[in-house]
């Protein structure tokens, strides 16, 4: 399959040995040549012979710009798919090529009547959550603790381990489908996004994560693995309650904490940059809900 977009880039399944070098190499640039798990050429191959996405984005020189990658199989006795890695060139980013390469992944699994595709993203990234969330429509399902050990060897991972959300991307609903097809936006539960952070809703919990977690990481160490710990105890404490992640939302700084407990991170730890969408003023949460008829993972 292939799709071209109307800047000229051309998505289509990587089919050849120059293809699965251009996707190792990009997993290098991204993740650091120390990077232990880069998944090599042949098992890429092997992924796609079996029902998996090994797909990019190419520029009109046929030069790689992005691929995502990811393998077929059953989970819960239905038919899934695990979107195992995604990533964009440095000088492609900003051109909303993360989402163009998602809706690709679609289109190739509807085909193969997969239902639901699964992946991991660290909950504190607030630009990955706004994606995952707020322009897709996944869900997260589960917070796993260093779900790839402590240490990959990346250069993303160092300092704060491996905590991450998986999250259920149910591609035939209706609300993914509008929102990956030209459709009117699909809400949250409660409102559009940005919906108001409100502390007096019945049932509701809000975690707040920081704007730019890389930032805070690179200038802070302390203060990034202070974050960690905090928002692992909430989203652990309200998980096991029974609560579901519903939202993702922000608002501007000014106005009060949003239930900041004691020795948590500052506002102003939490670096200059906005992670998502964008604005240094702004603050991030997490919207939790306990509902009706909710079981934890």
């Amino acid at each position: 399959m292939r799709r071209w977009l109307t800047s000229g880039i051309e998505l289509r399944n990587a089919s050849s040995d120059a293809d699965y070098a251009a996707v190792v190499e990009l997993q290098q640039q991204t993740w650091g040549d120390s990077f232990d798990d880069a998944v090599p050429p042949p098992m890429l191959k092997i992924s796609q012979k079996m029902g998996g996405v090994v797909a990019g984005a190419y520029d009109g020189a046929g030069r790689m710009l992005g691929f995502i990658y990811g393998m077929s199989g059953f989970r819960f006795g239905e038919r899934a798919h695990w979107s195992h890695m995604l990533a964009v060139t440095r000088e492609a980013r900003g051109l909303g090529l993360g989402r163009e390469l998602k809706a690709f992944q679609r289109e190739l699994l509807l085909e193969l009547d997969v239902e639901t595709v699964y992946w991991t993203y660290d909950p504190l990234v607030a630009r990955n959550a706004n994606l995952n969330l707020n322009r897709l429509g996944a869900q997260p399902v589960e917070y796993v603790e260093d779900m790839y050990g402590e240490d990959t060897g990346s250069i993303l991972h160092s300092g704060l381990g491996t905590d991450r959300f998986i999250v259920a991307w149910a591609i035939g609903s209706e609300r993914v489908a509008a929102l990956m097809e030209g459709g009117p936006a699909a809400g949250p539960t409660r409102d559009k996004p940005p919906f108001p952070v409100d502390e007096t809703l019945v049932d509701t919990a809000w975690v707040e994560v920081p704007p730019n977690i890389g930032s805070i990481l690179r200038s802070a160490p302390e203060v990034a693995s202070a974050w960690r710990r905090r928002t692992r105890a909430q989203f652990q404490e309200h998980l096991e309650d029974g609560y579901a992640v519903t939202g993702f939302t922000w608002r501007e700084r000014a106005e009060p904490d949003a239930g900041q407990k004691a020795g948590a991170p500052s506002v102003s730890d939490a670096g200059g940059d906005a992670g998502a969408p964008s604005g240094p003023d702004r603050r991030y949460y997490y919207r939790l809900e306990k509902l009706e008829g909710t079981e934890t993972q």
